[in-house]
């Protein structure tokens, strides 16, 4: 968080950042940190934790490790449904944020519901297969938008790539109520959550009902991936990355994942954010980019395992 408040692509450096933190008299150096990169750095707190945390209820759902918001749809139903309403002229964050949350639980429920058909929903290959065909369906969807509306274009294309700046703390606040209402029924429901890992016929055995906590987690995934979708644009592979680190360090027990996530979330957001103001400074590399090429090697090293770990 320090980093992120110091550490910038402009003029002002890191000990200009430093003085105005502690109430130096530089103007610029104040407006530049209180009012651009505070809230840039409160919003990447609260999208980090956001796709941590859906990244492993989608992976304890499924039983499936490969799971992840960008992979299985959810992202990107969650994109094409802000973009369609953006190139219908929608300017009220509260209807943008509303759009993207049913867009993200449209596109989870139809690649899990494809799988499930035929009993396929714990194979993790035909998982992440029908995942990306979806994805990559809606995103071809998303580029015939920019190619139809060019009044528009900008501000999709703006959008799309997934970036943390210029972002206002109006924002945060506008998607908080529902990201806190998700985090309120997580809490609720973890424990018989953790459940799931052990499959429906365990759950079901310990007094649990499998389907209602599938759909719970399912809208969880959606209020949350929705929120940090409508606010920060599509940014891949933190779902896939953060819980991945997270059970290598506390173990594979849901309550213990989901807590790290909390963390290790806005870590690699934050990180990847402070990097990429630095790469090709004095622009900016989207951070959505910058995830991908982090995210990219760990699903090929996890999938090139000689044994898928199981959940």
């Amino acid at each position: 968080m320090l980093a992120s408040l110091v550490v910038g692509a402009g003029e002002v450096g890191v000990m200009r950042s430093l003085a105005a933190l502690v109430g130096g008299n530089d103007a610029d150096a104040r407006f530049v940190v209180w009012q651009l990169r505070l809230p840039r750095t409160l919003v990447g707190l609260v999208v980090g934790a956001s796709l941590a945390v859906a990244g492993a209820l989608l992976q304890v759902i499924s039983r499936n490790p490969l799971a992840e918001p960008g992979l299985l749809g959810v992202s990107a139903g969650s994109a094409f449904a802000v973009a369609v309403m953006l190139s219908l002229g929608a300017t009220v964050l509260e209807l943008r944020i509303g759009v993207a949350q049913l867009g993200a639980l449209l596109g989870c429920a139809c690649v899990l519901g494809v799988t499930r058909v035929r009993g396929l929903g714990n194979d993790p290959i035909r998982l992440v297969l029908a995942g990306a065909a979806f994805s990559s369906l809606l995103a071809a969807l998303t580029s015939l938008l920019l190619l139809i509306d060019r009044r528009a274009a900008d501000e999709i294309r703006f959008w799309v790539v997934g970036s943390l700046a210029g972002r206002r703390l109006d924002d945060l606040l506008a998607v908080m109520p529902s990201v806190a209402l998700a985090g309120l029924v997580l809490v609720m429901v973890a424990r018989p959550m953790a459940s799931l890992a052990l499959g429906e016929r365990a759950s079901a055995g310990l007094g649990h009902h499998p389907g209602r906590l599938r759909l719970l987690a399912v809208i969880i995934v959606a209020l949350l991936v929705g929120g940090a979708t409508a606010i920060a644009g599509p940014i891949a592979f933190v779902g896939l990355v953060v819980p991945f680190m997270a059970r290598a360090i506390g173990g594979p027990e849901l309550r213990r994942t989901l807590l790290l996530c909390l963390p290790l979330g806005p870590l690699l957001v934050l990180s990847a954010d402070v990097i990429s103001r630095r790469l090709v400074a004095p622009s900016e590399l989207p951070l959505g980019v910058l995830t991908a090429l982090v995210g990219a090697p760990v699903l090929i090293m996890v999938v090139r395992a000689r044994r898928l770990p199981s959940l």
